[in-house]
Protein backbone atom coordinates (compact mmCIF):
# COMPACT_ATOMS: atom_id res chain seq x y z
CA UNK A 1 0.00 0.00 0.00
CA UNK A 2 1.33 3.15 -0.92
CA UNK A 3 1.99 5.90 1.14
CA UNK A 4 -0.50 8.04 0.09
CA UNK A 5 -3.46 5.41 0.50
CA UNK A 6 -2.44 5.33 4.38
CA UNK A 7 -2.35 8.72 5.27
CA UNK A 8 -5.19 8.73 7.57
CA UNK A 9 -2.98 6.04 9.12
CA UNK A 10 -0.71 8.91 10.04
CA UNK A 11 -3.36 10.85 11.38
CA UNK A 12 -4.69 8.21 14.08
CA UNK A 13 -1.06 7.53 14.98
CA UNK A 14 -1.35 11.76 15.83
CA UNK A 15 -3.96 11.37 17.82
CA UNK A 16 -3.42 11.14 21.74
CA UNK A 17 -5.68 8.38 23.05
CA UNK A 18 -6.77 10.48 26.62
CA UNK A 19 -8.68 12.69 23.78
CA UNK A 20 -11.23 9.89 23.10
CA UNK A 21 -11.70 9.29 26.94
CA UNK A 22 -14.89 11.32 28.80
CA UNK A 23 -12.39 13.84 31.31
CA UNK A 24 -14.56 13.04 33.78
CA UNK A 25 -13.15 9.26 33.68
CA UNK A 26 -10.28 10.21 35.42
CA UNK A 27 -10.89 11.97 38.04
CA UNK A 28 -10.30 9.89 41.29
CA UNK A 29 -13.54 10.06 43.34
CA UNK A 30 -12.28 9.87 46.50
CA UNK A 31 -9.99 12.84 45.70
CA UNK A 32 -12.85 15.37 44.79
CA UNK A 33 -13.90 18.26 47.04
CA UNK A 34 -16.41 17.63 50.04
CA UNK A 35 -18.56 19.98 51.99
CA UNK A 36 -19.63 19.90 55.53
CA UNK A 37 -22.51 22.61 55.84
CA UNK A 38 -25.21 23.38 57.63
CA UNK A 39 -26.59 25.53 60.69
CA UNK A 40 -24.97 27.26 63.23
CA UNK A 41 -23.72 25.11 66.11
CA UNK A 42 -24.63 21.81 64.41
CA UNK A 43 -20.70 20.78 64.66
CA UNK A 44 -19.64 21.19 61.27
CA UNK A 45 -15.91 22.10 62.19
CA UNK A 46 -15.62 18.89 64.18
CA UNK A 47 -17.36 16.87 61.34
CA UNK A 48 -14.48 18.59 58.74
CA UNK A 49 -11.82 18.05 61.14
CA UNK A 50 -12.64 14.09 61.82
CA UNK A 51 -12.77 13.39 57.98
CA UNK A 52 -9.81 15.33 57.42
CA UNK A 53 -7.72 13.31 59.73
CA UNK A 54 -9.45 10.27 58.39
CA UNK A 55 -8.79 11.18 54.54
CA UNK A 56 -5.94 12.99 54.31
CA UNK A 57 -7.41 16.40 53.92
CA UNK A 58 -7.24 20.48 54.61
CA UNK A 59 -9.92 22.71 55.54
CA UNK A 60 -11.14 25.08 53.21
CA UNK A 61 -13.21 27.73 55.21
CA UNK A 62 -16.30 29.00 54.16
CA UNK A 63 -17.63 31.90 56.85
CA UNK A 64 -18.04 35.36 55.54
CA UNK A 65 -16.88 36.69 58.89
CA UNK A 66 -14.28 34.05 59.88
CA UNK A 67 -11.73 35.71 56.56
CA UNK A 68 -11.32 39.09 58.89
CA UNK A 69 -8.56 38.88 60.85
CA UNK A 70 -9.09 39.13 64.83
CA UNK A 71 -12.75 38.49 64.46
CA UNK A 72 -11.93 35.07 66.34
CA UNK A 73 -14.38 34.20 69.46
CA UNK A 74 -17.84 35.67 67.62
CA UNK A 75 -16.84 32.86 64.83
CA UNK A 76 -15.80 30.66 66.53
CA UNK A 77 -12.50 29.94 65.04
CA UNK A 78 -10.70 26.69 65.75
CA UNK A 79 -7.89 27.76 67.22
CA UNK A 80 -4.68 26.96 66.00
CA UNK A 81 -3.37 24.48 68.78
CA UNK A 82 -6.86 22.62 68.56
CA UNK A 83 -6.31 22.11 64.07
CA UNK A 84 -4.35 19.07 65.19
CA UNK A 85 -1.78 19.37 62.50
CA UNK A 86 -4.94 20.01 59.77
CA UNK A 87 -4.69 22.91 57.12
CA UNK A 88 -7.26 25.80 57.79
CA UNK A 89 -7.25 28.11 54.95
CA UNK A 90 -9.76 30.81 53.46
CA UNK A 91 -9.39 32.25 57.51
CA UNK A 92 -7.52 35.51 58.67
CA UNK A 93 -7.55 36.61 55.52
CA UNK A 94 -8.51 40.22 55.15
CA UNK A 95 -7.71 42.95 57.19
CA UNK A 96 -11.38 44.13 59.84
CA UNK A 97 -11.76 47.21 57.15
CA UNK A 98 -11.81 45.21 54.17
CA UNK A 99 -15.37 44.46 52.33
CA UNK A 100 -14.72 41.03 51.41
CA UNK A 101 -17.04 39.58 48.97
CA UNK A 102 -18.62 36.48 47.93
CA UNK A 103 -17.26 36.58 44.35
CA UNK A 104 -14.29 36.70 45.88
CA UNK A 105 -14.80 33.85 47.94
CA UNK A 106 -15.97 32.21 44.85
CA UNK A 107 -12.40 33.01 43.26
CA UNK A 108 -10.20 32.01 46.09
CA UNK A 109 -11.84 29.08 47.21
CA UNK A 110 -11.27 27.80 43.40
CA UNK A 111 -8.23 28.64 43.86
CA UNK A 112 -6.94 26.83 47.11
CA UNK A 113 -8.90 23.30 46.08
CA UNK A 114 -7.03 23.41 42.81
CA UNK A 115 -3.88 23.79 44.83
CA UNK A 116 -5.07 21.17 47.26
CA UNK A 117 -6.08 18.63 44.85
CA UNK A 118 -2.36 19.11 42.77
CA UNK A 119 -0.79 18.09 46.15
CA UNK A 120 -2.59 14.81 46.06
CA UNK A 121 -4.89 16.24 49.38
CA UNK A 122 -8.65 15.78 49.69
CA UNK A 123 -10.36 19.51 49.89
CA UNK A 124 -12.91 20.16 52.64
CA UNK A 125 -15.13 23.05 52.33
CA UNK A 126 -16.75 23.39 56.41
CA UNK A 127 -19.09 26.35 57.00
CA UNK A 128 -22.66 27.96 57.08
CA UNK A 129 -22.81 30.96 54.52
CA UNK A 130 -24.33 29.68 52.01
CA UNK A 131 -23.87 32.52 49.58
CA UNK A 132 -20.45 31.51 50.10
CA UNK A 133 -20.98 28.52 49.18
CA UNK A 134 -23.46 29.29 46.06
CA UNK A 135 -20.88 31.35 44.66
CA UNK A 136 -18.25 28.48 44.66
CA UNK A 137 -20.34 25.73 43.58
CA UNK A 138 -23.16 27.56 41.02
CA UNK A 139 -21.43 30.90 40.25
CA UNK A 140 -22.23 34.76 40.63
CA UNK A 141 -23.18 36.66 37.93
CA UNK A 142 -21.00 39.68 37.15
CA UNK A 143 -23.54 42.79 38.05
CA UNK A 144 -24.01 46.31 37.07
CA UNK A 145 -21.78 48.90 38.83
CA UNK A 146 -22.43 50.58 41.44
CA UNK A 147 -24.84 53.33 40.95
CA UNK A 148 -24.00 56.36 43.52
CA UNK A 149 -27.30 58.40 43.21
CA UNK A 150 -29.35 55.05 43.37
CA UNK A 151 -27.81 54.05 46.40
CA UNK A 152 -28.05 57.38 48.25
CA UNK A 153 -31.46 56.97 47.78
CA UNK A 154 -31.71 53.93 49.17
CA UNK A 155 -29.78 54.42 52.01
CA UNK A 156 -31.83 57.51 52.63
CA UNK A 157 -34.86 55.73 53.00
CA UNK A 158 -32.95 53.06 55.60
CA UNK A 159 -31.99 56.32 57.43
CA UNK A 160 -35.51 57.41 57.50
CA UNK A 161 -37.64 54.20 57.81
CA UNK A 162 -34.70 51.74 59.18
CA UNK A 163 -33.29 49.13 57.81
CA UNK A 164 -35.74 46.76 57.92
CA UNK A 165 -37.79 48.55 55.18
CA UNK A 166 -35.12 47.94 52.74
CA UNK A 167 -35.42 43.95 53.58
CA UNK A 168 -39.19 44.22 53.37
CA UNK A 169 -38.72 45.60 49.63
CA UNK A 170 -36.55 43.07 49.26
CA UNK A 171 -38.92 40.23 50.31
CA UNK A 172 -41.19 41.93 47.55
CA UNK A 173 -39.21 41.64 44.52
CA UNK A 174 -36.96 38.97 45.64
CA UNK A 175 -38.41 36.34 48.36
CA UNK A 176 -35.04 33.63 47.76
CA UNK A 177 -32.65 36.66 48.73
CA UNK A 178 -34.85 37.84 51.28
CA UNK A 179 -34.66 34.78 52.73
CA UNK A 180 -30.61 34.86 53.05
CA UNK A 181 -30.05 38.21 53.72
CA UNK A 182 -30.28 39.27 57.03
CA UNK A 183 -32.76 42.22 57.97
CA UNK A 184 -29.93 44.01 59.17
CA UNK A 185 -27.28 43.96 56.41
CA UNK A 186 -27.57 47.08 54.98
CA UNK A 187 -25.30 46.45 52.49
CA UNK A 188 -25.72 43.39 51.11
CA UNK A 189 -29.85 44.50 51.35
CA UNK A 190 -29.20 47.66 48.76
CA UNK A 191 -26.83 46.44 46.66
CA UNK A 192 -29.67 43.26 45.80
CA UNK A 193 -32.45 46.33 45.17
CA UNK A 194 -29.25 47.91 43.00
CA UNK A 195 -29.42 44.66 40.83
CA UNK A 196 -33.31 44.88 40.49
CA UNK A 197 -33.55 48.65 39.62
CA UNK A 198 -30.63 48.78 37.44
CA UNK A 199 -31.66 45.43 35.41
CA UNK A 200 -35.41 44.52 35.72
CA UNK A 201 -34.25 41.21 37.26
CA UNK A 202 -33.56 40.22 40.83
CA UNK A 203 -30.63 38.62 42.25
CA UNK A 204 -31.84 35.06 42.43
CA UNK A 205 -32.55 35.30 38.04
CA UNK A 206 -29.20 36.57 37.41
CA UNK A 207 -27.90 33.74 39.42
CA UNK A 208 -29.99 31.02 37.86
CA UNK A 209 -27.68 31.91 34.96
CA UNK A 210 -24.71 31.96 36.20
CA UNK A 211 -21.52 29.19 35.67
CA UNK A 212 -19.62 28.26 38.65
CA UNK A 213 -16.12 28.61 38.95
CA UNK A 214 -15.13 25.56 40.74
CA UNK A 215 -14.55 23.66 37.66
CA UNK A 216 -14.84 20.22 39.10
CA UNK A 217 -18.03 18.56 41.16
CA UNK A 218 -18.01 18.70 45.14
CA UNK A 219 -19.93 16.29 47.09
CA UNK A 220 -22.03 18.08 50.08
CA UNK A 221 -22.96 16.58 53.27
CA UNK A 222 -25.71 18.66 55.63
CA UNK A 223 -25.89 18.28 59.31
CA UNK A 224 -29.26 19.31 60.91
CA UNK A 225 -30.39 19.00 64.62
CA UNK A 226 -33.73 19.27 66.25
CA UNK A 227 -34.79 23.15 66.87
CA UNK A 228 -34.70 22.09 70.54
CA UNK A 229 -30.85 20.47 70.03
CA UNK A 230 -30.04 23.78 68.48
CA UNK A 231 -31.07 25.95 71.06
CA UNK A 232 -29.37 24.00 74.01
CA UNK A 233 -26.37 24.65 71.50
CA UNK A 234 -26.63 27.89 70.52
CA UNK A 235 -27.49 28.79 74.16
CA UNK A 236 -24.37 27.06 75.31
CA UNK A 237 -22.13 28.69 72.98
CA UNK A 238 -22.95 32.30 73.74
CA UNK A 239 -22.08 31.50 77.37
CA UNK A 240 -18.78 30.25 76.14
CA UNK A 241 -18.06 33.16 73.62
CA UNK A 242 -18.69 35.70 76.71
CA UNK A 243 -16.23 33.45 78.67
CA UNK A 244 -13.41 33.52 76.46
CA UNK A 245 -14.18 37.10 76.43
CA UNK A 246 -15.78 38.34 73.65
CA UNK A 247 -16.65 41.52 74.84
CA UNK A 248 -12.61 42.28 75.59
CA UNK A 249 -12.07 40.90 71.55
CA UNK A 250 -14.33 43.64 70.31
CA UNK A 251 -13.14 46.47 72.33
CA UNK A 252 -9.64 45.34 71.32
CA UNK A 253 -10.54 45.48 67.77
CA UNK A 254 -12.05 49.15 68.27
CA UNK A 255 -8.68 50.25 70.40
CA UNK A 256 -6.58 49.11 67.23
CA UNK A 257 -8.72 51.52 64.93
CA UNK A 258 -11.35 49.04 63.38
CA UNK A 259 -14.64 51.35 63.13
CA UNK A 260 -17.71 50.24 64.31
CA UNK A 261 -19.04 50.62 60.50
CA UNK A 262 -16.81 48.12 59.34
CA UNK A 263 -18.54 45.55 57.56
CA UNK A 264 -16.93 42.63 59.52
CA UNK A 265 -18.78 44.14 62.83
CA UNK A 266 -22.00 43.77 60.63
CA UNK A 267 -22.67 39.79 61.09
CA UNK A 268 -24.41 38.20 64.08
CA UNK A 269 -22.99 38.66 67.52
CA UNK A 270 -20.50 41.08 66.57
CA UNK A 271 -23.62 43.52 65.67
CA UNK A 272 -25.06 42.42 69.43
CA UNK A 273 -21.88 43.49 71.14
CA UNK A 274 -21.16 46.59 69.70
CA UNK A 275 -24.75 47.54 70.99
CA UNK A 276 -24.23 46.22 74.23
CA UNK A 277 -20.84 48.58 74.65
CA UNK A 278 -23.13 51.59 73.34
CA UNK A 279 -25.40 50.78 76.01
CA UNK A 280 -28.56 49.53 73.91
CA UNK A 281 -28.90 46.55 76.54
CA UNK A 282 -27.15 45.20 79.06
CA UNK A 283 -25.15 41.66 79.29
CA UNK A 284 -28.12 39.71 79.72
CA UNK A 285 -30.43 41.03 77.41
CA UNK A 286 -28.07 40.52 74.69
CA UNK A 287 -26.96 37.54 75.38
CA UNK A 288 -30.41 36.44 74.78
CA UNK A 289 -31.10 38.29 71.72
CA UNK A 290 -27.81 36.78 70.50
CA UNK A 291 -29.09 33.14 70.96
CA UNK A 292 -32.36 34.40 69.67
CA UNK A 293 -30.96 35.38 66.45
CA UNK A 294 -28.71 32.44 65.89
CA UNK A 295 -31.79 30.55 66.37
CA UNK A 296 -32.95 32.11 63.47
CA UNK A 297 -30.45 32.57 61.44
CA UNK A 298 -30.57 28.19 62.30
CA UNK A 299 -33.56 28.26 60.43
CA UNK A 300 -32.98 30.76 57.05
CA UNK A 301 -29.44 28.44 56.99
CA UNK A 302 -31.75 25.24 56.39
CA UNK A 303 -34.28 27.00 54.40
CA UNK A 304 -31.23 27.65 52.17
CA UNK A 305 -29.28 24.53 51.88
CA UNK A 306 -32.15 22.36 51.36
CA UNK A 307 -32.68 24.22 47.62
CA UNK A 308 -28.76 23.16 47.63
CA UNK A 309 -28.91 20.35 44.52
CA UNK A 310 -27.06 16.76 45.66
CA UNK A 311 -27.27 17.61 49.32
CA UNK A 312 -27.17 14.45 52.05
CA UNK A 313 -28.41 15.47 54.73
CA UNK A 314 -27.55 13.92 58.64
CA UNK A 315 -29.42 13.81 61.13
CA UNK A 316 -26.55 14.34 64.46
CA UNK A 317 -24.43 16.45 66.11
CA UNK A 318 -21.00 16.76 63.28
CA UNK A 319 -18.65 15.60 66.82
CA UNK A 320 -20.73 12.19 67.26
CA UNK A 321 -18.90 9.07 66.00
CA UNK A 322 -21.94 7.92 64.91
CA UNK A 323 -22.09 10.73 62.23
CA UNK A 324 -18.50 10.21 61.58
CA UNK A 325 -19.01 6.72 60.11
CA UNK A 326 -22.33 7.42 57.97
CA UNK A 327 -20.49 9.76 56.35
CA UNK A 328 -17.48 8.23 56.36
CA UNK A 329 -19.74 4.90 54.83
CA UNK A 330 -21.94 7.69 52.09
CA UNK A 331 -18.34 8.65 50.77
CA UNK A 332 -16.94 4.81 50.16
CA UNK A 333 -20.21 3.90 48.93
CA UNK A 334 -20.10 7.11 46.39
CA UNK A 335 -16.45 6.22 45.52
CA UNK A 336 -17.28 2.26 44.86
CA UNK A 337 -20.35 3.24 42.22
CA UNK A 338 -17.80 5.49 40.42
CA UNK A 339 -15.18 3.65 40.31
Amino acid sequence: MSRGACSRCDLVDLIDPTDLIDPTDLIDPTMLPIAIVGPTASGKSALGLALAERLGGEIVACDSTAVYRGFDIGTDKVPIDEQRGVPHHLVDIADPTDSYTAARYAQDASAVIADILRRGRVPIVVGGSGFYYRALTRGLFPGPGRDAELRARLNGSADRRGVEWLWRMVRRVDLESARRIQPRDRMRLVRALEVYFLTGRNLTSHFAATRAPLDVPITPFGLRLPAALTAERVAHRVDQQFARGLMDEVRGLLARGVPPTAHAFSGLVYRQALELLNGVRDEPATRALIVQENRRYARRQLIWFRKEPNLRWFDGPGESGDVLERVQDALSAIAGSQA
